[in-house]
Formats: structure tokens, C-alpha cells, sequence
């Protein structure tokens, strides 16, 4: 999950479960805006990880190192109480009322807790157990990166804002509203890139969503009428239930990529359905065999009448390249064992520029940025005429 939406959830638990104010309310800091505040910072902490990267030549630490330790439920004790000494020290300092070290730390743990399981729901894995274990579990039940999620979790924090003052109700309703306003348009952009459109009555049943949810509560005022905690713990249970949808989506979703590889008689090595943006009802169902990876992109609103029809829906089947003296050589690389131990639907690829030699290697689960581009997290190995690796790496462009 991005790190913004992180942070967005852990507003949201704090003001909701918590009974905390909002960030910047317009009186000095108090233990409700304090709570908010450390279940935010619990929330986005653990994404800390990639400090790493700025200060390391290595390209694989996103592989290697990211959501690791930080990410981690063996260390997640040490960093809550680390976390509440550095905040209790602060207050003391500041003179700020502020909850017990206790308190705090079970704070700054439920903050935490909801980053790792946030990420988990997603497909590219967390290292929950390390450093015990340094396997990347991964529930792929929500894409990385998901608007509808984090329209649900910030819109109720908006709309207690904007509804918390009389005076100032109508210009903070028109003024959210408008800054959401372009935002169907901008998601849908990004749908198409990553080859998941979305159709223009989408498009223009989210404006009128938005619409009513920020304008509607102004007419007669009664939006004013319900309290600011109660707006939050309807968001909080709104986000649950979505969760929830997804996981009966991914049972449905896993269901039929495995009705499908028995169907087509394939040797199954490694089979699952992974979220595709931008609604759950979009799934990506992988099938990794020993030649090759099969892909059926799946729209759950459109159920197959029979086997036959399954069997018939429009299916890709991604072939390893033939096996050879490179490819081998390239796999013997300790930085090609990192990249393999991470993927999860791998692909092989093998060509010739001149008199280089080529091989490349692509995770599936992730789709391609944009068409004609290779897919995210693709490892890339060129040999020079004298057999001998030139150079390796992500393929960026």
C-alpha cells in the first residue's frame, strides 16, 4: 500500500477507535490531537525502510530489504516503545498533555499493525516474520495502489471537517467537492495505462458520488447534526466492509483460475488471482507451469455460462525462452538468485543485439507501466561476445 494511504488510515483508527481530534484543529496540541498524531506516524513508519536506498548503490534492496524489518510483527514491540519514548520525551519537553508510555506504546502498536496488514492484502509480499524468516507472505486481495480504499478512508475524515463548523459549512462542502471533482478523470487516466479502462458511466457515477456525499449533508444543515466521531467510525467500518468484499472477490476470482487450469490440463507450479485497479471485480489470474505462464484476466460481473466458455475467454500464455548457455549463466548470478527468490510468476526472455546476448526476466504480478514497455521488475542481463556480463539491472525504460 502507498504510503500516504497509510497515513490516511491511521488518521482515521486514531479519530475513530481513539477518540482523536483533528491534526491541525485550530487549539494547541492536546492528548486527543496527540493521539491522531501517533497513530498517523505509527501508520507511515514502518515505510521508513527506504531511507536504505538513498544512501546504498544497491538496486535490490527493494527486493531484499523493503518491508522487512520495519514490516516486521517479531520487532513490531521494540519500534511501538521506541516510538512512545521519543513522542513522551517531546511532550515533556513541549509541555504537552500527552497519554502514558503505556498508552502510547499500544498506540503507536495498533498504528504500526495496520501498516503491516495494509501491505499484506497487497501482492508484493511482506516479511512479517522477519528476521526470523524471510519469506514475502502476500494475501493479494487489494492492488497496491487503490483509490477506491483510500477514498473511503479519508472522504469521512473531509466530511467531519467540513461539517464540524456552521459558519464555515457551505464554503468547506463546495471547496472539497471541487477538489475532488477531477479526481474520476485523473483514476481513469491511470486505468488505462496500466490496461484496465474504465468506462465512462464509472467515471460519471463517482462524480455524482462525490457530489452528493459533500454537498447533500449542507441542505438544511444536517450534516451539522452528526457528530465528528460518529462520521469517522462510519469510515472505519466502510474501509472493513470493503475488505471484506475483496476477500469474497478473491475467493471467487481464485476459484476460477484454478477451474481453468484443470479445464486446460495444465501442470500447475504456481497458481493465484491478483487485484487489477481499479475495482475488485478486476482480477488477474496466473498460472505458472514449467515452459511458461499462463494469464486470464478476469471481470467478475461477467460470469462464464460453462466450462466451455471459460475455456474459450481470451487467455495469454507467456513462454520461457528455450534454455541455453546464457540463460544458465545468468541464473548462476547471485543478484538473478535475488530476483528469482522474489518472483513469483517469473518469465524468461533470451535475445541478440549485435553481438550481445540478452536475457531478461520478468515477474508477472506486476503489470507494464505502459503498453510496448517491459513489465515492473524486470531484471535484465547483457553478455558481451566473449560470453562475459556487461552489465545487469532493472530495466527502467
Amino acid at each position: 500500500m502507498d504510503t500516504i494511504t497509510h497515513g490516511i488510515a491511521g488518521a482515521l483508527i486514531g479519530k475513530a477507535v481513539f477518540r482523536g481530534e483533528e491534526l491541525f484543529a485550530g487549539h494547541p496540541m492536546n492528548r486527543g490531537r496527540l493521539i491522531t498524531w501517533s497513530l498517523m506516524l505509527g501508520a507511515i513508519f514502518p515505510d521508513c525502510d527506504v531511507v536504505r536506498d538513498i544512501f546504498s548503490h544497491d538496486r535490490l534492496l527493494i527486493v531484499t530489504w523493503h518491508r522487512s524489518i520495519t514490516h516486521s510483527l517479531v520487532v513490531l514491540p521494540l519500534w511501538a516503545l521506541l516510538l512512545a519514548g521519543i513522542t513522551r520525551a517531546v511532550a515533556n519537553w513541549r509541555k504537552w498533555e500527552a497519554p502514558s508510555f503505556a498508552t502510547l506504546s499500544a498506540i503507536y502498536g495498533v498504528g504500526i499493525l495496520s501498516h503491516i496488514l495494509l501491505d499484506l492484502v497487497t501482492t508484493f509480499g511482506t516479511m512479517i516474520w522477519s528476521p526470523l524468516n524471510w519469506s514475502r507472505p502476500a494475501w493479494d486481495l487489494i492492488f497496491i495502489v487503490d483509490f477506491t480504499l483510500t477514498a473511503i478512508l479519508l472522504v469521512p475524515q473531509l466530511l467531519a471537517w467540513v461539517y464540524s463548523h456552521p459558519e464555515k459549512m457551505k464554503r468547506r462542502a463546495v471547496g472539497v467537492w471541487l477538489v475532488f471533482l477531477p479526481a474520476p478523470f485523473l483514476i481513469a487516466r491511470i486505468g488505462e495505462v496500466v490496461g484496465a479502462p474504465i468506462s465512462g458511466q464509472t467515471v460519471l457515477g463517482a462524480m455524482i458520488l462525490f457530489a452528493a456525499l459533500f454537498l447533500l449533508p449542507a441542505l438544511r444543515g444536517w450534516g451539522l447534526k452528526i457528530q465528528h466521531d460518529k462520521w469517522n467510525r462510519a469510515g472505519f467500518a466502510a474501509a472493513l466492509a470493503y475488505v471484506v468484499l475483496t476477500f469474497v472477490a478473491h475467493r471467487v476470482a481464485v476459484a476460477r483460475i484454478h477451474k481453468f487450469a484443470e479445464l486446460d490440463h495444465l501442470q500447475v507450479e504456481a497458481i493465484g488471482a491478483l487485484p487489477l485497479p481499479p475495482s475488485f471485480w478486476h482480477w488477474d489470474g496466473l498460472v505458472r507451469t514449467e515452459r511458461g505462464v499462463y494469464e486470464l484476466r478476469m471481470d467478475l460481473s461477467d460470469k462464464p455460462a460453462s466450462d466451455g466458455e471459460l475455456l474459450a475467454l481470451e487467455h495469454r500464455y507467456y513462454p520461457d525462452a528455450p534454455a541455453n548457455s546464457y540463460i544458465e549463466s545468468a541464473k548462476r548470478l547471485p543478484e538473478v538468485q535475488k530476483v528469482l527468490w522474489f518472483a513469483r510468476f517469473p518469465v524468461t526472455r533470451f535475445h541478440k543485439e549485435g553481438d550481445d546476448a540478452i536475457v531478461e526476466i520478468s515477474d508477472l504480478r506486476f503489470p507494464r507501466a505502459r503498453p510496448g514497455r517491459p513489465a515492473s521488475f524486470t531484471y535484465r542481463v547483457r553478455f558481451g561476445a566473449d560470453g562475459n556480463v556487461v552489465s545487469q539491472g532493472w530495466v527502467t525504460r
